[in-house]
């Protein structure tokens, strides 16, 4: 396992990076789990989701089956760009027949308390519900 993230980063830091990675690592599963930080950037949700799609199609050509882990915007952001924000990753993962975690933090995203002061970063405690909620959908492509 390697983490190949830079806390962040955007997916077109993430894009920039992934050839290199992927000819260093020769991954047999590579989890996406960005565009956070474009949502909270207000970056353009269609640019988002083009240099998603080039990560998974990147990805897919080397070889690797990826797990897409989808992220939702806080209400401040309004109704319309959190949804075309959401809507990116099953899209995505629906397109390209890849697994996918629709939302890293169900069951808990909506917790004050789970999360540090920033109201953005999960807190210790919430790491295991993350585990649990990426493992259901990597162990079956760890078959």
């Amino acid at each position: 396992m390697v983490n190949a993230s830079i806390s962040g980063e955007t997916t077109a830091g993430g894009l920039s990076r992934l050839p290199e990675t992927l000819k260093r690592q020769q991954p047999q599963i590579v989890i996406l789990e960005l565009g956070a930080n474009d949502g909270l950037r207000g970056l353009p949700v269609n640019v988002m989701q083009d240099n998603l799609d080039a990560m998974i199609r990147s990805s897919q050509k080397a070889g690797a089956k990826v797990l897409l882990v989808g992220m939702q915007m806080p209400p401040n952001y309004g109704p319309d760009y959190g949804k075309k924000f959401a809507g990116v990753f099953p899209a995505l993962a629906k397109q390209h027949k890849t697994a996918l975690v629709p939302f890293l933090f169900e069951g808990f995203g909506d917790k004050v308390e789970a999360f540090q002061a920033d109201r953005l970063h999960p807190n210790a405690a919430s790491q295991p519900l993350m585990l649990d909620t990426v493992w259901k959908q990597l162990k079956p492509l760890l078959r």
